[in-house]
């Protein structure tokens, strides 16, 4: 009896060691961390997504994760990756290049680990409400380094970032902020006024935010989609009409008060202007110079493009003898999804983006807050993408596999357990 009693640590470790479930309870834990620090840092996440994988090794169910990879919504971002690791084949870029733009695409294997698992846990709504308070908690610190920038954690920073940057930050204020809308609604309906009123002031304070403090172009033209997208999906025509009153009311008065708003949309026709005339280097003329030239790339190389990490050598050479300033600028990235993949794998790779953004869409068909959250991650990558690269930047990447992948984890098990899920019929 003493010397059982001498040694419950070691027997209660071995126990759990060969438990499944303590196991997933594990994964659950890292996933939840990794979604509260996207946020706030790129190495943690790296770090955590690296844990996270390796906590699933013990107990991982080979056929299950075989069933997972099968099916398209698995098969798309997995290509895109393949795609990206054959293509440094046919590329003349040196091959530190050629790697270096695979990794980008790497991130998208973690899809299919994250439906694989979430398809059995039931915390996934933690990891969204992890992400949620994280943000929250930065909506914080933002507006605290607005009217004390020495708070800053970044050097040289924006107007109220506290890390990062403000297209990272709006891309997560604005996803929280219309995510928000499907729980309000429900809520309101139910005749929980509580709980509805206090997650009405979490979007506010978003949108408060993004309107006063930290405004973002590509925010700016995605949230009115992404609301449309929710009035035609859970509204009828009437709120709808009321919804879009209300919206062009609140601009309008929004407008009127922020000259941060007023400024940032000011920005649209003055850079343009001075694009045109050659005046000043501007985001918006470097992109629409990007993007011509990369459609001149494209047509050269229509079929698999000109290789992974070929971008910035083909600028170079196109900006040689260049003297106008935007048509002299070398990048790596073409600032849009569809051209960035266009330039590197032609036809063949934008086939595949494209694929994966449609069976992701048919996966999140349906009534109910995690197809909602699903549906509006892949929406806003969608229309995101048209301004940058957002499946191969970093935070936006990883929002977007971490959002499709634990959202689409509990979608197939929901569908399961109610006998709907078909092999036909879920992509």
């Amino acid at each position: 009896m003493s010397a059982l009693a001498g040694h419950p640590g070691p027997a209660l470790l071995a126990r759990r060691w060969r438990d499944p479930a303590a196991w997933r309870t594990t994964v659950d834990v890292v996933a939840i961390l990794l979604a509260a620090s996207l946020p706030w840092s790129t190495s943690l996440v790296s770090i955590l997504g690296v844990v996270m994988l390796i906590t699933m090794l013990p107990f991982l169910d080979f056929d299950r994760l075989l069933q997972i990879l099968r099916r398209p919504i698995s098969l798309a971002p997995v290509a895109l990756f393949v795609l990206a690791l054959v293509g440094t084949l046919w590329s003349d870029a040196a091959w530190g290049a050629r790697l270096y733009a695979v990794g980008p695409a790497a991130k998208l294997l973690v899809l299919p680990a994250l439906l694989y698992h979430f398809q059995r846990s039931e915390r996934g709504l933690w990891v969204f409400t992890a992400f949620l308070a994280s943000c929250v908690l930065m909506v914080v610190m933002s507006t605290a380094v607005a009217f004390n920038p020495a708070l800053a954690l970044k050097a040289n920073a924006d107007r109220g970032i506290f890390v990062k940057n403000y297209i990272d930050q709006g891309q997560e204020f604005s996803l929280c902020a219309v995510a928000l809308a499907y729980p309000i609604a429900q809520l309101l309906r139910a005749r929980r006024f509580v709980p509805a009123g206090l997650l009405t002031v979490i979007m506010i304070a978003f949108l408060a935010n993004m309107i006063f403090i930290v405004v973002s172009r590509t925010a700016l033209v995605t949230i009115p989609i992404l609301l449309a997208v929710f009035g035609m999906i859970h509204l009828k025509w009437r709120a709808n009409l009321m919804i879009a009153v209300t919206a062009v009311l609140i601009g309008l008065a929004a407008w009127s008060v922020s000259p941060q708003l007023q400024q940032k949309v000011a920005t649209f026709t003055q850079q343009y202007q001075d694009y045109r005339n050659d005046r000043a280097v501007t985001s918006i003329g470097e992109r629409l110079e990007f993007w011509r030239k990369s459609l001149h790339f494209f047509a050269d190389a229509p079929l698999i493009g000109h290789g992974s990490g070929s971008t910035r050598h083909l600028f170079e050479l196109a900006a040689s003898g260049r003297t106008d300033l935007a048509a002299g600028t070398v990048v790596g990235n073409p600032h849009n999804q569809t051209l960035n993949v266009a330039v590197q794998w032609g036809t063949l790779g934008v086939v595949i983006l494209y694929a994966m953004w449609a069976v992701h869409l048919l996966l999140f068909r349906g009534d109910g807050l995690v197809p909602w959250i699903g549906l509006l991650v892949v929406v806003q990558n969608i229309f995101t993408s048209l301004f940058n690269s957002h499946i191969f930047d970093f935070h936006e990447g990883w929002m977007y596999v971490i959002g499709v992948g634990v959202a689409g984890g509990m979608v197939m098990r929901s569908r399961k357990q109610s006998g709907v899920e078909q092999g036909a019929v879920v992509p």
